[in-house]
């Protein structure tokens, strides 16, 4: 693939030195748009180029950043008072211009697998009394709207009828952040050299190389050879060997990212890969049964998947947040293995002989995910559903699941936000354009009664009734199984023994966060 680079790009030695820092990343962005794809690769990029109004902290807290300060001065009309004095990469001017620009661009980006649309979905109108003033009517009450537009990037005015292609190609890569943008190979890195006019003062490092190493095992030679300063994705097989390693240091944080089965309903018909034993289509659509997704999910030895497959970075869940995260239901636990219950399900169902289906999965995405998927095949073959796992690289899996050609597929969600709206706005609320939700339900799941909660939810001022609103809600999500949650990851972290990390819940790996270990 053609290389893109700007003016500001220099012949960068990889290993590091006294301000240079090289990252080995497992996953790798597919975009430099921040209004393409709400990835976790990409936003962990974006923030090093790319500011928003509200960013978050390592533990998903909101912090002031473009927006200094905001206050909510009625039910529905928040004030956002916006940073003087930011400046562009390229010496323009930040202001409340550029915020409506985003605003604007942000559901409208063509071919989008999952955007972020559903971040702006309580936004009326938006007045800008002065350049560095916005105050933004809701269409009601909405307690939420600082922790979504901490979702939302604001880029330049200029750029607001830019293609993905242009920012790709660096020409609108140009943003607030603390690093600009040298030069970008996707698949392979993105070089970046420090902003010195940043808002919040010149970063530690001049420059930063991302390096996309997919592979495993070439990610932590990569560490052990000096070639990268730190890694993220840790192989698990590799996790205990490394920290009896006296040349590293290891971080981990609980994670925000739960791993699941996402089925289809997208079609009354048998989804691509679905057949009775002989081979022939199904007359209908099995995921569409509920007594069916009961059954996958009893099949289901979890406290397995975590301790072996994922070799203890990862515990047992039936749902989407850390134990402790503002929505988590204590009173929801993921059930035992139950082999002749989930078998006595699908009989019921139709099923007494089981049927043969295809798991699509990723094998370069999320830790151990391919291997995650042959384990799940393995459990499901045990109840008559004869398991083909079909794997393939994220970029093509993510293309052809926003085209449903998937009847069941092995996904994963971090709720970047910290908090249970993130995923049921985006994840599991039916897929409306107009209403901007369901911007990442591939599946097409829909539920009346789940939308009115969500809806409901977002729109309660009181944090212990909206808390008690999204336990109800993931009480339908977890008796429904729209999807079927597996575990929650532990975000794991690899570096050169000189360095100090501050780990993310939400797994993204910044330049920001790491530091040598003598300016502690």
């Amino acid at each position: 693939m053609k290389r893109i680079i700007l003016a500001a790009a220099l012949a960068w030695p990889l290993a590091a030195t006294a301000q240079n820092l090289t990252i080995g990343i497992g996953s790798a962005p597919t975009s430099l748009d921040p209004h393409f794809h709400n990835l976790g690769p990409n936003n962990g990029l974006g923030m090093h180029i790319f500011d928003k109004l509200v960013e978050r902290d390592s533990r998903a807290r909101p912090q002031p950043a473009l927006a200094e300060s905001w206050q909510a001065v009625s039910e529905t009309v928040w004030e956002f008072r916006l940073r003087p004095g930011v400046t562009w990469h390229d010496g323009t001017p930040f202001t409340a211009e550029d915020v409506l620009a985003s605003f604007r661009r942000v559901p409208l980006v063509p071919n989008s697998p999952g955007g972020f649309a559903g971040f702006l979905r309580s936004i009326a109108r938006v007045e800008v009394p002065t350049p560095h003033l916005l105050r933004i009517h809701t269409h009601g009450p909405a307690p939420l709207l600082p922790n979504d537009l901490a979702q939302v990037t604001i880029i330049q005015r200029a750029a607001e009828q830019a293609s993905t292609e242009e920012f790709n190609s660096g020409r609108f890569a140009i943003g607030t952040g603390p690093f600009r943008l040298a030069s970008f190979r996707p698949g392979d890195r993105a070089e970046l050299v420090r902003n010195d006019a940043h808002w919040a003062g010149a970063d530690h490092w001049a420059r930063v190389s991302f390096r996309s190493i997919l592979n495993d095992g070439a990610r932590t030679a990569a560490l052990l050879a000096g070639d990268v300063d730190i890694i993220d994705q840790v192989p698990t097989s590799d996790v205990a060997r490394l920290r009896r390693d006296a040349r590293l240091t290891m971080t981990e944080v609980p994670s925000v990212r739960a791993m699941f089965l996402a089925p289809d309903f997208s079609r009354e018909t048998a989804p691509p890969g679905f057949t009775d034993n002989a081979g022939q289509p199904l007359a209908a659509n099995p995921m569409r049964d509920v007594r069916v997704r009961r059954a996958i999910s009893l099949a289901m030895a979890r406290d397995a998947l975590a301790e072996r497959v994922m070799e203890g970075t990862a515990v047992p869940s039936l749902q989407w947040l850390p134990e402790g995260a503002f929505g988590f239901n204590a009173a929801i636990r993921p059930p035992p293995q139950d082999l002749d219950a989930a078998r006595r399900l699908l009989a019921e169902a139709g099923f007494p002989d089981g049927f043969r289906l295809v798991l699509s999965t990723p094998n370069d995405r999320w830790p151990n995910d391919a291997r995650m998927a042959q384990g799940v095949a393995q459990m499901l073959t045990r109840i008559g559903i004869r398991t083909q796992v079909e794997a393939m690289p994220f970029a093509s899996f993510t293309s052809r699941a926003a085209r449903q050609e998937f009847g069941l597929r092995f996904a994963a969600w971090g709720s970047s936000s910290g908090e249970s709206s993130n995923f049921l706005v985006n994840y599991v609320s039916t897929f409306d354009r107009a209403r901007r939700t369901g911007a990442s339900n591939m599946g097409r799941y829909s539920n009346a009664e789940l939308d009115a909660l969500v809806a409901r939810g977002g729109a309660t001022l009181d944090d212990p009734a909206r808390e008690a609103i999204w336990h109800q809600a993931t009480q339908i999500v977890a008796d429904d199984l729209p999807i079927v949650p597996l575990v929650q990851l532990i975000n794991v972290w690899a570096m050169r023994r000189g360095f100090t990390h501050d780990p993310r819940m939400d797994e993204r790996t910044v330049a920001m966060g790491v530091r040598p270990a003598t300016m502690r």
